[in-house]
């Protein structure tokens, strides 16, 4: 983000949660990428192949060129990502629903991928943000290792806590790979992880979440 969009606000620290704030602070010093490629020699290695292959020479060159972009999210802010609002609303009372946003991630347990689709809705007060900015978040959180059910949590409660929304709501259905090429095999199963706050905690807008996503 440009010097002319940082947040300046100094938010209070009540109620706030760290991974809103803030991008994630490494609890070690991060490794060189002379080291991050020998890793990965030690791993291809260990699968069983040659690291001095011609076919896997440049693999961890590769490899962390891709760890670049595929964990860009823990360099990212949510907060910031959200900063920008407009008060140019005419009154409108109702809720905002972006649906079908794609995304990928990965497992924290097997880094290995999931990915789906996401369905983020919220209930603006006054003000409302960018539709592409829900984008945005969404690939943030995605972008770290994760699990489903925090990463709908946290995409909520970053939208609750920076747009003081009075309703959020966030459905997520992803395939994990963990489980399709691996362990259980079963390709094509979908984890379902919802999160509801504020005023979604209502049985009836919940109902009316859910009929916009399946098309009534």
């Amino acid at each position: 983000m440009d010097a002319k969009n940082k947040i300046a606000t100094p938010w209070s620290e009540q109620g706030r949660s760290a991974h809103v704030w803030a991008a994630p602070q490494p609890a070690a010093p991060r490794p060189s990428r002379e080291a991050a490629e020998a890793a990965v020699r030690t791993l291809i290695a260990y699968a069983g192949d040659d690291p001095a292959r011609e076919g896997v020479l440049d693999t961890p060159k590769r490899v962390i060129d891709a760890y670049e972009e595929i964990f860009q999210g823990y360099r990212e802010c949510p907060a910031e990502i959200l900063d920008r609002t407009f008060g140019e609303t005419a009154g409108y009372e109702d809720f905002v629903l972006v649906k079908d946003i794609p995304f990928n991630s990965h497992c924290e347990h097997h880094m290995m991928p999931f990915f789906g689709k996401a369905h983020v809705a919220y209930m603006p007060v006054d003000r409302v943000v960018g539709i592409s900015k829900l984008a945005r978040l969404v690939d943030t959180y995605a972008k770290r290792l994760q699990t489903q059910e925090h990463m709908t949590s946290q995409v909520a409660t970053a939208i609750e806590e920076v747009l003081k929304a009075r309703g959020v709501a966030v459905m997520m259905e992803a395939e994990h790979m963990c489980m399709s090429i691996r362990g259980v095999n079963k390709p094509g199963a979908l984890t379902v992880t919802t999160h509801f706050a504020g005023d979604f905690k209502d049985a009836t807008e919940q109902v009316r979440f859910m009929s916009l996503l399946r098309g009534r």
